[in-house]
């Protein structure tokens, strides 16, 4: 447990300072604004004083006791130097200088960031257009020499000098210009703050990574001097192709975490398995339970990210048609959109497909494929690409981000970073294993290596209404997929459908089955499409609720010969499809699992529970059939998740029933067929308007 303080925090400050070779002087204590602080003490009532449990919010609490108990008014919060990288008389040094402010001291902006986001940059001097400073990134297409080693960079940029002369330089330059001719002191700073009993670094902006190494280094030398372990915090280095990192952001409910690029197989394999059992370790999940006892992932998406060390060599930018053909080869096999996607799918999706918000959109990328030149027409600029797919690769809203092709980072001019050469595949979700995601991985290498030697320049298909109908069922789901390893292995790379075994079971677990008089009735999850409401009034602001109430399943039935049985769900004829083996049969099921507040058609009612007969039309009666409840069958509200895998199974066992067929004499289910959804079966529609719509 540390006990450092702002005592220690402006000793590390002015060590640090003359390591840089510059005058402890510019060092300034922030505080914090009295008088915003005082306003809010003023309102509160007579009777409490802050940090008291009285106060209902527990983040106002904590600032106010912070303030006023702990710290006070009077005392820094910390430290910051204003610091600089320029062009000086003998190359590239650290320069710094005083903060002119109206104020006697520095004002932190009130607010519980760091001491660096807190800073009142708005009160800094006015400077003329022509004397702003700006960083500029190095170009990612530019040729880069390799880092220099930490001594050599020590004795090329802190040779020998006159350190005296060289700091009383800087207090007359820094004491005698003005804005208007001479430009300001550096408007970016280095803060050192004293936070929990830790010493906080907060790094400034800088626009080259031998900048931030020497920066570091110098850090590095402060704490070993000082005695002082420091924390880093703040802007992270400009993006350079010469450093490997990985990166770990709060989502909401989630971990995000940025791998670091993998130059061979085994490297790929082992960051993958090292990034799985650190999580397992921390603890995090890659999945979770439900609380009815689904098994799903996250939320997280398992996006792949596919590129070159360095723009220049990426091989979208050198071959152009190698991304339309993973395009067009995606399009044309929907089940590489859903087999491997998380329940949150459909136009408004993580992840939308390119023709899943616009009926055009085919025709449109069709004209865009166009435009693509050729491999044999030699190299092409690199802007091409970007300008020809930039607006179709899309969700509904016109965010680039949320495609299922990101090129945010291919060839954009919106930033540096926007210029590398990647291509985003977020049509994945963080599968529970490691060797799932590595099969998912390799499926998509093995696609870029085959459309490398062969581009793949087949018709786009026109799915329409079947792509949510047919392909939200998880038996068209497998043989499409099937024929893209059956694909595959023609093109000379032997891959297995039983690989991906894991991820079908996984992404479409079974309910339940049932045999009677040799036929075999199965319950299997399906994929249902999500809707995104309307705004609604929150005490947040505004809010877009997701419409999760609708479930789908699929019925499977085999041994089923003849017209002599038929299914019916709750009494409706279930819309049963051949699937070329003789006796099988596959269909789909939508139906109201909950009804919540706000949610699309409020007024229809639960489907609860969905009872399926084997119906016999020769004796009008029911041979036999199953019950699925989707909620507890007693009624049971669960209040806690399953705390392991068997829990879970227990509780999506209880509510599957190989029993519970309607008795006695049924009458014959006429067929209830959408024109739209074929496959479907949607019982949130009344029998009385799908005979009207067939009727027209």
């Amino acid at each position: 447990m540390y006990h450092f303080t702002d005592v220690d925090a402006r000793r590390f400050a002015e060590t640090l300072s003359r390591n840089l070779e510059l005058e402890p002087e510019f060092v300034q204590p922030a505080y914090e604004d009295p008088i915003h602080y005082l306003a809010k003490e003023g309102r509160l009532p007579v009777n409490v004083e802050p940090g008291a449990e009285e106060l209902a919010e527990p983040e106002e609490r904590e600032r106010l006791r912070r303030v006023f108990i702990e710290r006070g008014l009077d005392q820094p919060v910390g430290y910051v130097l204003p610091l600089a990288r320029r062009w000086g008389k003998n190359g590239p040094e650290w320069q710094s200088g005083l903060w002119m402010l109206r104020s006697q001291h520095l004002r932190l902006l009130p607010g519980d960031s760091p001491l660096g986001l807190r800073l009142p940059l708005e009160s800094l001097p006015w400077v003329a257009e022509e004397f702003r400073e700006n960083l500029y990134p190095m170009d990612p297409f530019a040729p880069a020499r390799p880092l220099p080693r930490r001594q050599s960079r020590f004795q090329v940029d802190f040779s020998p000098r006159d350190r005296s002369q060289r700091i009383a330089e800087q207090k007359a330059e820094s004491g005698a210009r003005t804005p208007k001719q001479y430009g300001p002191p550096p408007r970016t700073a280095l803060c050192v703050e004293a936070r929990r009993g830790r010493i906080h670094i907060f790094l400034p902006p800088l626009g080259s990574l031998e900048d931030f190494c020497e920066l570091l280094w110098s850090l590095e030398n402060t704490a070993a001097e000082t005695s002082i372990p420091i924390i880093l915090e703040g802007y992270a280095p400009a993006w350079d192709s010469r450093i490997e990192s990985f990166k770990i952001t709060p989502d909401p409910g989630v971990i995000e975490v940025n791998v670091q690029p993998a130059k061979s197989w085994d490297q790929l394999v082992r960051n993958t398995t090292i990034l799985y059992e650190e999580a397992h370790l921390s603890p995090l999940a890659t999945e979770k339970f439900m609380l009815d006892g689904r098994h799903s992932g996250t939320g997280g998406g398992n996006h792949i990210v596919v590129g070159a060390a360095t723009p220049a060599d990426s091989p979208y930018l050198r071959r152009p048609d190698l991304l339309r053909s993973l395009i067009a080869y995606w399009l044309n096999h929907p089940s590489l959109s859903y087999l491997f996607s998380g329940l949150f799918i459909g136009p408004t999706s993580q992840a939308p497909r390119v023709d899943e918000a616009r009926q055009d959109a085919v025709h449109e990328l069709e004209l865009a494929f166009t435009e693509i030149p050729e491999p044999e027409q030699g190299p092409c600029p690199p802007w091409i690409v970007d300008r020809i797919l930039r607006n179709l690769l899309v969700d509904v809203t016109g965010n680039t981000h949320r495609a299922e092709f990101c090129i945010d980072k291919l060839y954009s001019p919106d930033s540096i970073t926007g210029r590398l050469g990647l291509v985003e595949f977020r049509a994945f979700e963080m599968p529970p294993h490691a060797r799932m995601s590595l099969t998912q991985q390799l499926l998509l290498r093995t696609l870029i290596a085959w459309f490398w030697n062969q581009p793949y320049r087949e018709r786009l298909v026109r799915w329409g209404t079947r792509l949510h109908d047919e392909f939200m069922l998880p038996w068209f789901v497998d043989r499409d997929f099937r024929t893209v390893i059956d694909e595959v292995n023609r093109a000379g790379y032997p891959l297995e459908a039983e690989w991906f075994a894991p991820h079908f079971e996984f992404r479409y677990p079974v309910f339940g089955r049932v045999q009677y008089l040799g036929i075999e009735l199965e319950l299997r999850q399906a994929t249902e499409p999500w809707h995104v409401l309307g705004e609604e009034a929150t005490s947040g602001g505004t809010a877009r609720y997701v419409d999760s109430s609708v479930e789908r399943l699929q019925v499977r039935v085999r041994g089923l010969v003849g017209e002599r049985y038929s299914i019916t769900c709750n009494g409706r004829r279930v819309p049963l499809h051949p699937t070329g083996t003789n006796g099988e049969y596959v269909a789909g099921v939508r139906f109201r699992a909950w009804q919540p507040a706000s949610c699309l058609h409020p007024t229809i009612p639960i489907h609860t529970p969905l009872v399926f007969d084997i119906v016999d039309s020769w004796s009008g009666r029911s041979i036999g059939g199953c019950t699925y409840h989707v909620a507890h069958p007693a009624g049971r509200n669960y209040e806690t998740f399953p705390v392991n895998s068997y829990e879970a199974e227990a509780r999506r066992i209880a509510r599957f029933f190989g029993i519970g067929h309607t008795p006695g004499p049924v009458a014959a289910a006429s067929r209830d067929a959408n024109p739209e959804f074929p496959m479907t079966l949607d019982l949130r529609r009344p029998v009385t308007r799908s005979l009207v719509t067939l009727a027209r």
